[in-house]
């Protein structure tokens, strides 16, 4: 049996990636590590050198306990798993690497949606990058929903996906695609309607690319 090392700064993506990982790789063992206080210094910009230490220290542990891949679940610390990926035996993967690519595939207009203001620079940072490897001109804009991620955290779901859901509508008609920066954010494109056709989430494409990669 396979085993996948996931790596989480929110308690609000283990259930959700968990179950993905059994619907979409299926016979799998997965092992969780969570370190929420990871967001707090990524926002607050406090011991980023440390951050970047320990998150790639938990990926190697990952690796020594027989992980055949580590995905990262948090879009902010994607750069450290570029590193760790460099740098380390096992294969890392960024959640968001295939969103990114398909966001710049689907048009020039890309609106990046994120609840936490330390997402929205490494994801627009790999989107431009891909683009620039495309050879493609893009525009990017940038929108945080504020306070979605204090409602998630208090139990609110529902007021969380409600206020994406309410910015995406605004944004949107402007935009060739709407990119959920977070994993976390995922379950909002349920009340977009047919319009969630623009929009692009991590979770599944990233495991998906995982899959296929490993040929699981």
């Amino acid at each position: 049996m396979k085993k996948i090392g996931m790596i989480h700064t929110t308690p609000a993506t283990i259930d959700s990636l968990n179950q993905l990982m059994k619907e979409i790789v299926g016979d799998v063992e997965v092992i969780n590590f969570l370190d929420d206080s990871i967001l707090k210094d990524m926002r607050d910009r406090h011991n980023v050198d440390f951050v970047r230490e320990r998150w790639i220290s938990y990926a190697k542990i990952l690796g020594q306990l027989g992980a055949d891949a580590v995905l990262s679940a948090c879009s902010t610390v994607g750069a450290f798993a570029e590193e760790a990926d460099r740098i380390l035996d096992v294969p890392v993967y960024r959640i968001d690497d295939a969103m990114c690519s398909a966001a710049v595939e689907m048009g020039e207009v890309v609106s990046v949606f994120a609840t936490l203001a330390s997402t929205l620079e490494p994801t627009v940072e790999l989107i431009r990058r891909k683009a620039h490897k495309a050879g493609k001109q893009i525009k990017v804009n940038t929108v945080l929903v504020e306070g979605a991620y204090a409602a998630l955290m208090e139990g609110h779901k529902d007021v969380h996906d409600a206020k994406i859901k309410a910015l995406v509508e605004q944004y949107l008609p402007e935009s060739d695609v709407a990119v959920l920066a977070q994993a976390s954010m995922a379950s909002a494109v349920d009340l977009v309607g047919e319009d969630a056709k623009k929009m692009l989430t991590s979770p599944k494409m990233g495991i998906e690319k995982l899959r296929a990669d490993l040929n699981l």
